[in-house]
């Protein structure tokens, strides 16, 4: 595909080329550069900001909360919630900064586009397959509560932690594996925007790893959909505090369920773009960024809502926090106009 094929293509990191290269590549070039309205592109990458970076702060506030209260540190929830805010902090950043590069038309020697869009696509499952881990450390508190402590000792759950980034990206080493098997080093010295299709070569190659997206979603549903239908028998049969604990977890995974359902949509956004594509351009641009924004930003952005405001022992770490930072800046502010009324008296003296 060409580089100015490419200046469209790769804000959406899940968007297949292989819709583009059904068509000729020059037809394609002509009607997504008519496409091109720079107006547009101006207002959806300042959209990506305005949305990108006000998440990235209330994740690493979130993480330095969990950082600062090592009480947190020993329940298992918060240490596979902390794996999420950073997984999801570093994939804003490296989306925001691949839209950028797209914004200023900067094209990107392949020698870093190639590991850099591997570990991007790596952090785009990274916390799918942790909330997964989350919803079974659930279902195990609830359903097994004389177990939990047991199966979810500290180092277990950064064991499992650990197994959840390395599931995250077998998918992208065996991708790398086949792109280096098939391609020549003369490919790697070229220039170009750095989107996960430069890696797909081969049209098997697509098939298989949208099959595979497929049935990761399929797996990952059927989980969250097992432990959601075993919380709620408990909860139906508890009665007082375990009643509102069951009660609590099944609204946790309800929203679980909210979030990968958003993601799993994912899967039917090409299909759906490649139809919109062939009845209208424009309308296809922007269906692509609301797709890209609705899908792989704000769908991130739910974790932080169901642990750092719903959870009443974050929440209070979250202000205790926040509060004691207050009231250093204002305890700074306090001594530095003290030293200044201290060193003004004292010019004062100094000329009398």
């Amino acid at each position: 595909m060409k580089n100015k094929n490419c200046f469209c293509a790769v804000t959406h990191f899940f968007f297949s080329s292989a819709d583009f290269r059904d068509m000729s590549e020059n037809s394609t070039e002509q009607k997504i550069l008519k496409g091109n309205d720079p107006i547009r592109l101006i207002l959806t990458t300042a959209l990506v900001q305005i949305l990108v970076w006000p998440f990235i702060s209330i994740n690493l506030f979130m993480y330095f909360t969990y950082r600062k209260k090592p009480a947190l540190w020993a329940e298992p929830r918060y240490v596979l919630f902390s794996q999420t805010l950073l997984a999801d902090s570093a994939l804003f950043l490296m989306t925001d900064f691949a839209v950028i590069t797209i914004h200023v038309h900067l094209l990107l020697p392949l020698a870093f586009c190639i590991p850099f869009v591997a570990l991007l696509h790596g952090l785009t499952f990274v916390s799918p397959t942790l909330i997964t881990v989350m919803c079974l450390e659930r279902y195990v508190a609830i359903c097994f509560p004389l177990q939990h402590v047991n199966v979810f000792t500290p180092g277990r759950t950064v064991f499992f932690s650990v197994v959840a980034w390395f599931l995250s990206y077998m998918r992208p080493f065996v991708d790398l594996c086949i792109f280096f098997s098939t391609v020549s080093k003369s490919y790697l010295n070229g220039l170009n925007f750095c989107y996960y299709e430069i890696l797909l070569v081969a049209k098997w190659h697509m098939k298989m790893r949208a099959n595979l997206f497929i049935l990761n979603c399929l797996v990952i549903l059927l989980i969250l959909f097992f432990c959601y239908v075993a919380i709620n028998r408990v909860a139906r049969r508890a009665s007082g505090e375990d009643k509102q604990a069951a009660s609590k977890g099944q609204r946790t995974m309800l929203l679980h369920l909210l979030q990968l359902f958003l993601c799993t949509l994912e899967v039917l956004c090409p299909y759906i773009e490649a139809q919109i594509m062939k009845i209208d351009l424009d309308m296809y641009i922007i269906v692509r960024y609301f797709n890209f924004l609705a899908f792989t930003i704000l769908s991130r952005a739910i974790i932080p809502l169901i642990y750092g405001f719903r959870d009443e022992k974050f929440y209070v770490a979250m202000k205790s926090v926040g509060l004691r930072k207050r009231s250093i800046v204002h305890v700074g502010k306090k001594k530095k106009l003290h030293v200044t009324n201290r060193v003004a008296k004292i010019e004062i003296l100094s000329w009398k």
